[in-house]
């Protein structure tokens, strides 16, 4: 992964958001009010962002329906195969949909403000190992893609 952006300076990277703008803003709202808190429809950038886990090991399970992801065996995902549908952590919300191309799983969120997260899994190296390629897009379509690798290990 030399030379290529981590997840955070990606996210920073494509959001849409001024960050020390949000920043001053926030600490400006905590000192006028209660709740420094800004709801998503207030944001101007993307928030797609929430919708993204990560971890240092993934272990998958597929069944008939879908694939079962644990992210550091804390932080389950259920993709369906298939999938098509409205999604929403909190009051952030953006649409999904996944599936099989070809031998990739993949999973494209698309938040309301333009910003699209695709999550791809692939296997390589005679089935031991599982890439995952990351892609943030800002609502003006710059991308910026992160690849993790992962070594399987047998339980």
């Amino acid at each position: 992964m030399r030379g290529q952006p981590g997840i955070r300076e990606a996210i920073d990277l494509t959001d849409g958001m001024d960050n020390k703008k949000l920043m001053r803003e926030m600490a400006n709202r905590s000192r006028n009010s209660r709740s420094g808190v800004r709801r998503s429809g207030e944001t101007e950038g993307g928030l797609v962002h929430v919708f993204l886990e990560t971890g240092a090991s993934l272990k998958i399970t597929q069944t008939l329906h879908g694939l079962f992801i644990s992210f550091d065996r804390a932080v389950v995902e259920e993709y369906l195969f298939g999938e098509n549908r409205p999604i929403n952590i909190g009051q952030a919300e953006a649409h999904r949909v996944s599936g099989w191309e070809g031998g990739d799983y993949v999973v494209q969120t698309l938040g309301e403000k333009g910003m699209k997260l695709t999550d791809r899994y692939s296997v390589a190296d005679d089935n031991q190992l599982l890439i995952r390629r990351i892609t943030l897009r800002s609502k003006d379509m710059q991308e910026i893609t992160i690849v993790q690798e992962f070594d399987r290990q047998n339980d």
